[in-house]
């Protein structure tokens, strides 16, 4: 897998929506949804803790603290440690304490994870999965952080785990243009290339304009245009009776 697929683009259907990369910042969903099943199995202790848990979505004010601290550029790239000499390991698990669904910080704890080829590298107290178990046992409906653990589990050969992710994802909207193209990408990451035409067709016709999830498609001969739809007759539309010679 080459990247994490999402990308800073405009939907024309939504305007006011904001989506931006996720190398600066995270686009963020805050509508209503329903609760998930949960992630479960893994003994990933307590969500307690002497600041926060806050959520990264919308405790906006307190987020600072805790980046300018821990969650620095270098801990984000995983070139050093910020409070620590051990490596990044300490300050994401800092950020991620404090913010349990802190997105930039779970893709950089993933990256962490591969980088070192470890399910839990030697400066983090836990897992690395446990960090999207408790990011989604804190925000259930925290549609973003559950398209960065299908990531994680799509890495980690564990298809059918992402699936359920994924298929948890797609039920919680109906019509998010960037969260189905973002469904789509991670699909074609598992090669499943119906699921990820299915996406994109419904990506692109609420009006999203990144064309990088067709043109994979196209590269791997899988894309095929959406059928039209026909076009509904004029019902005000009655045309004369055929005149009967014989009258």
């Amino acid at each position: 897998m080459k990247r994490i697929a999402f990308a800073p683009h405009r939907c024309k259907a939504d305007r006011s929506t904001a989506i931006r990369t996720f190398t600066t910042a995270v686009f963020l969903l805050l509508t209503s949804l329903p609760l998930f099943a949960q992630p479960t199995g893994l003994p990933c202790g307590s969500l307690e803790n002497h600041y926060g848990p806050y959520d990264f979505r919308t405790d906006k004010p307190k987020l600072p603290i805790v980046d300018r601290a821990h969650f620095t550029p270098a801990v984000e790239a995983l070139v050093r440690g910020s409070t620590s000499s051990s490596g990044p390991g300490p300050d994401l698990n800092y950020t991620l304490t404090a913010f349990p669904n802190h997105h930039r910080a779970l893709i950089s704890v993933m990256n962490y994870g591969e980088k070192l080829k470890t399910a839990q590298p030697k400066d983090l107290p836990l897992l690395v999965e446990c960090y999207f178990v408790r990011a989604l046992r804190f925000r259930p409906d925290d549609t973003v952080a559950r398209l960065i653990y299908a990531t994680y589990l799509v890495k980690n050969k564990r298809e059918p785990d992402a699936n359920r992710q994924l298929n948890l994802v797609a039920a919680a909207v109906s019509d998010n243009a960037f969260t189905f193209y973002n469904v789509g990408l991670i699909y074609f990451d598992m090669k499943n290339y119906d699921k990820a035409l299915e996406f994109a067709h419904k990506s692109y016709s609420l009006g999203f304009e990144a064309t990088d999830l067709r043109d994979q498609l196209k590269k791997v001969g899988k894309w095929t245009e959406p059928e039209s739809k026909p076009q509904a007759t004029d019902a005000t539309e009655v045309k004369p009776p055929v005149a009967d010679e014989k009258r």
